[in-house]
């Protein structure tokens, strides 16, 4: 699991394949041959010798830490279960994205942001500390809103949300994806989250999570020192719109 901001995150098949390998790299001595070991077993007891005292194996720290691993990926392989337990983190632009594992998406209204006001753009731009960026490919918004102090501004059409914020003071959102891996989208430099999700907003002052909703696909990227998630179109308009941003 990643833990880290700043790693490249690990997705759970690359991680088993991983393992695999690594376990088909411990070296394991050949047994003898049944016939081999009857023969001198046989030979000792006519002798009279006494047997050998039996050596016990003691595994080195890291061979044992690596056939652990190798258990861990078959097991993980082999079930459901398994390999819905394996998280992997991905933090990008202010939002946290956990991948795999995830339950039932959640049901009921959300809740509004902290603070949530409706205002007018230029209200929202003397409001908060980071530009507010509108596309032009979208016009001027049917709505503004901004909330938690200024900490996140909001622009809404129909059919579409553009959340903004300072993507450089830590997490503002959590989602929790199953599989696949979002997909990074190079055009922008962001990442797409093509399925339905649960996304959660992180308080400023810290404390639980504010109700989680159901997500569309949706398109997080980093413009300057703007974190930008934008939520309702497909991919090819997301994109056309988040290249229009300025």
């Amino acid at each position: 699991m990643n833990n880290s901001g700043d790693s490249e995150p690990i997705a759970p098949d690359d991680l088993e394949s991983r393992l695999r390998a690594l376990g088909e790299d411990l070296a394991v001595p050949p047994a003898p041959p049944p016939a081999g070991v009857a023969r001198a077993v046989r030979a000792r007891i006519e002798s009279g010798e006494p047997a050998p005292r039996r050596a016990v194996w003691r595994p080195t720290p890291r061979v044992a830490a690596a056939a652990v691993a190798v258990l861990m990926a078959v097991l993980l392989g082999a079930t459901p279960q398994g390999r819905a337990a394996v998280v992997s983190v991905l933090r990008f632009a202010g939002v946290e994205i956990h991948v795999g594992g995830a339950g039932p998406l959640p049901t009921g209204v959300p809740s509004p942001l902290p603070g949530e006001r409706r205002v007018t753009l230029e209200e929202a731009r003397r409001a908060v500390r980071f530009p507010v960026l509108v596309p032009s490919a979208l016009g001027a918004p049917a709505d503004v809103r901004v909330a938690d102090g200024g900490r996140v501004v909001t622009l809404l059409w129909p059919g579409v949300r553009l959340d903004e914020y300072d993507g450089t003071l830590g997490v503002v959102w959590r989602k929790e994806l199953g599989e696949p891996w979002p997909d990074q989208v190079s055009a922008v430099g962001g990442w797409w989250i093509r399925q339905p999700h649960g996304v959660s907003y992180m308080p400023s002052g810290g404390g639980t999570p504010r109700q989680e909703r159901v997500a569309g696909p949706t398109l997080i990227w980093q413009h300057n020192l703007v974190g930008l998630r934008l939520e309702g179109p497909d991919l090819e308009e997301a994109v056309r719109i988040a290249r229009s941003v300025k």
